[in-house]
């Protein structure tokens, strides 16, 4: 079988690789075709996973329009010389289109209910649409919900072990157990210029140094991740840790307070208190905060002052261990999504054809993949 995987987003790397990995070892041919973004190509190269690159990044709708041409271009006669069964893709704009053209099927992966534009464009023409059971939108038919999230596909704990040499890598000391002696706060800032974020205006923390100086009075170390420049006042806070080593950091955190939903999440499924500071309201994070425990979200008008009162709380008078607890029902109840992801890859890879492509089948229905 012939499998081609689109990455248009850092985290797309991280949720596809363990897949690639099975299916190669199953003796099947996998391409990689990306689009640049910030770190795609690093991370990409940290896992020594073969690519091309096909187009730049876009940061508004007329620059979004010409790239995205672009890369299905570009795409399109990639595909043609490689003759993929199957296109797969988190978004899968270019890889539904592209796949129709080709003959090859399509698995289209999101859980993104508010990037409307992009779902419009893809989903229609997509032959399996996969979303988490959380997911609120409805994509009619060729749909599979399955009881898990993108991030359980590379940090579930049969995928994951947090890796205690990356605090030495900063100069954290740690008591014997290998736990931080001194409490760490991982803040993370976006720039809100990916794909679904064009002619967005959600905003999170508005005063990045005042969250700096409260989250240290407690006496934690605060390491930002973040796509744009910071003051030059806390420059010196900037994590140095490579991009693919960011998990094991945050492993070891004792609270995560950011605005984008993908670290929120990384952190909730490790068991981290995740603070997502943001207006904006996702089915998958408030699932983990509604039914888990596992986030605690601040989206009113006062979700500056709100998250930092809460992290300085965590840091003050929580450890994790309620957190942990919280996780362990939360594995218990969801799925190694890279299970997921290679089933359905198999499955539309035994229905390809290279000749043609069918409309999908209406019998194909709705389908809840299981345990």
């Amino acid at each position: 079988m012939n499998v081609a995987v689109t990455i248009q987003h850092p985290a797309h790397v991280h949720f596809f690789r363990n897949a690639i990995g099975e299916l190669t070892a199953a003796g099947h041919d996998v391409r990689i075709f990306a689009r640049r973004a910030e770190i795609v190509a690093d991370l990409l190269e940290a896992y020594e996973l073969p690519y091309e690159m096909l187009a730049g990044t876009a940061d508004s709708l007329p620059s979004l329009a010409v790239t995205q041409a672009t890369y299905e271009a570009r795409l399109l006669t990639r595909m043609r010389r490689f003759e993929p069964d199957v296109i797969t893709a988190i978004g899968g704009v270019a890889a539904a289109h592209v796949a129709r053209a080709v003959g090859a099927r399509s698995v289209v992966f999101y859980d993104t209910e508010d990037a409307t534009l992009s779902n419009a464009l893809a989903f229609p023409f997509a032959h399996r649409v996969c979303t988490p059971e959380s997911y609120r939108g409805d994509v009619k038919r060729h749909h599979v919900r399955y009881p898990g999230y993108h991030e359980l596909a590379y940090l579930h704990p049969d995928r994951f072990t947090p890796d205690p040499s990356v605090l030495e890598e900063i100069g954290v000391e740690t008591d014997e157990d290998g736990t931080p002696k001194q409490p760490l706060a991982v803040l993370r800032l976006v720039a809100w210029n990916a794909a679904h974020d064009v002619g967005a205006t959600e905003s999170g923390i508005e005063d990045i140094e005042d969250a700096v100086a409260r989250l240290e009075a407690t006496g934690a170390r605060v390491l930002i991740t973040a796509e744009g420049s910071l003051p030059t006042a806390i420059e010196d806070r900037q994590v140095s840790v490579a991009p693919h080593r960011m998990h094991h950091l945050l492993a070891y955190a004792n609270v995560f307070v950011g605005e984008s939903p993908t670290m929120a999440t990384e952190a909730a499924v490790l068991g981290t208190p995740a603070l997502y500071v943001s207006s904006r309201r996702l089915g998958y994070v408030d699932e983990l905060e509604q039914t888990y425990g596992l986030i605690a979200t601040f989206s009113d008008v006062n979700r500056h002052e709100n998250a930092l009162e809460r992290a300085v709380s965590i840091l003050e008078r929580e450890d994790r261990t309620e957190w942990q607890v919280r996780r362990e029902v939360l594995l218990s109840e969801k799925v190694d999504t890279t299970d997921v992801i290679v089933r359905e890859i198999t499955t539309e890879g035994e229905r390809a054809t290279r000749r043609g492509s069918s409309p999908p089948d209406p019998k194909d229905g709705r389908a809840t993949v299981g345990r």
